[in-house]
């Protein structure tokens, strides 16, 4: 496994690089095939943030803490990342194990179905193309988290939408 640990505005000791090293790759004992990891270590508003991205087996796993204390920070980030990963592993063995649980469902009495959330509605729209600061503007006007539009830049379809942070974020689809 190949993790790069990354700092803005933090100074990144060997120190600091070791703890992050020696948390995240807890998750090997989880999965063999981790392919590349990422961890960032930011400072931002007097708060640290440790945020990590993982590949693990053809899904991307992402973990994000912001605490007073540098170490609190990864070592929360470390335990979301954990069962992040413990949740695919799972997720992962019971699709293996699906043949099995359907004989046995068979020879069970049938159960009452139970009720799945459903698309109620559909929204159709004109993607008028438009700057992503237009956008921002569109979406705070309608007061969503996220809207969607044709960049002017591109004429791609794109989604800006509100962080957590309070910032916004820009979603470009890549076409193969």
């Amino acid at each position: 496994m190949r993790i790069i640990v990354k700092g803005k505005n933090v100074e990144v000791t060997d120190a600091l690089r070791n703890y992050v090293l020696k948390k995240v790759q807890r998750v090997d004992r989880y999965f063999n095939n981790i392919q590349d990891g990422l961890v960032s270590l930011s400072m931002e508003r007097g708060r640290f943030k440790a945020e990590t991205t993982m590949q693990v087996s053809g899904a991307i796993l992402r973990a994000e803490e912001q605490e007073s204390d540098m170490y609190a920070a990864i070592d929360k980030m470390a335990e979301k990342l954990e069962r992040q990963v413990k949740r695919h592993k799972e997720k992962i063995t019971s699709k293996a194990k699906m043949p099995m649980e359907e004989a046995f469902r068979a020879a069970m009495p049938p159960a009452p179905p139970e009720e799945q959330p459903a698309i109620v509605r559909t929204k159709r729209f004109n993607l008028k193309p438009m700057e992503p600061e237009e956008a921002v503007e569109q979406m705070e006007l309608i007061g969503h988290a996220f809207f969607v539009f044709r960049n002017s830049a591109n004429r791609q379809v794109t989604v800006v939408y509100k962080r957590r942070d309070g910032n916004y974020g820009l979603i470009e689809p890549e076409m193969d």
